[in-house]
């Protein structure tokens, strides 16, 4: 295995972690205006995240490992979604500030209630959109961004953002099975079976669509002998949404939750087969955006040295609060 690759597994780690540990999250936004009792609310913003914050760290240790890693394809990336990635940063701020006067605070005013929601939806929308702006390419010129400033705003993009709302909103309510009971456990229970059967609604129009989006992308899953080693994916996609419906309709607790982390992860892999080798989709290899090998080692080195201080962290966090 070399550097680059390694550095592409550690980056697409960290997106994969950041769903796990925030994805949910956001979900108990997304499924925030369908409770309408206070002290509903009230638990149900108790079960959110263990540290608000993870998120940040994530996402900044995201950033900085893509800038060390691939400063090329991290500048090209910046500077063609630069508009929805400050609507996913805007949104983010705005429901931690809500959580803080929520959590913290215990205020009961419903302004917070509606910045939270605001921004919860706001910032999976858009993590959504700047995804789905990235798979479906970045026009560049000699190493040069040279597309236009709305080029991230297309029916594929558009149609990301809200399968990713739909997405969040099932890791959410299945997340809410979990940690509530009684009334509110069987609320979620019919929320999650309808954001479940939107979901795989729409995971199969993505994975119907993304092939036609470059000819390299169809040649990825369909040409032979290629469409071989990638066929268990959609399979898993299918045994796995199976497997979610019957912990769904079976009242199982954890079931619901883990079962939605794996098509999260399918997904995820699917997206990845479609990009690989690339990092600015469709022109630029990883190869063509990566530092010199040196730093690379030197990069690698520094990561391997935070992950056990960054484990440490949300271990101690979790201790703290549980």
């Amino acid at each position: 295995m070399n550097l680059e690759v390694l550095c592409v597994i550690i980056l697409s780690s960290i997106i994969f972690f950041y769903v796990i540990l925030d994805g949910f999250n956001l979900g108990i936004g997304i499924n925030y205006p369908f409770i309408k009792a206070k002290w509903e609310k009230s638990l149900v913003i108790k079960s959110s995240s263990t540290s608000p914050y993870t998120a940040v760290i994530l996402l900044f240790f995201y950033g900085l490992t893509l800038l060390f890693a691939f400063p090329l394809a991290f500048v090209i990336i910046i500077k063609s979604l630069y508009i929805p990635l400050s609507f996913l940063l805007v949104g983010l701020i705005l429901r931690y500030v809500a959580l803080e006067f929520l959590i913290k605070y215990k205020s009961q005013l419903k302004i917070w209630d509606l910045i939270f929601i605001f921004g919860s939806y706001i910032s999976s929308f858009f993590q959504g959109v700047s995804l789905g702006a990235f798979v479906q390419g970045i026009k560049v010129d000699k190493y040069i961004f040279n597309g236009e400033w709305l080029d991230w705003l297309s029916p594929f993009s558009i149609f990301i953002g809200f399968a990713l709302v739909i997405g969040y909103g099932l890791l959410g309510s299945s997340w809410l099975i979990y940690k509530t009971e009684n009334r509110t456990k069987r609320n979620m229970q019919h929320l999650a079976r309808k954001f479940f059967s939107i979901t795989l609604i729409m995971i199969v129009i993505v994975s119907i669509w993304t092939p036609f989006l470059h000819v390299d992308y169809f040649d990825k899953w369909f040409s032979v002998p290629r469409i071989y080693y990638v066929i268990p994916v959609p399979l898993l996609v299918l045994l796995s949404s199976i497997m979610c419906f019957k912990s769904l309709y079976k009242n199982d607790e954890i079931q619901p939750f883990l079962w939605s982390i794996l098509l999260f992860l399918l997904s995820f892999i699917g997206l990845v087969i479609s990009i690989y080798p690339n990092t600015i989709p469709p022109s630029l290899t990883m190869i063509e955006t990566a530092a010199s090998k040196k730093e690379l080692k030197i990069l690698i080195f520094g990561i391997v040295f935070l992950i056990p201080v960054f484990l440490t962290y949300k271990y101690l966090i979790y201790k703290k609060l549980s």
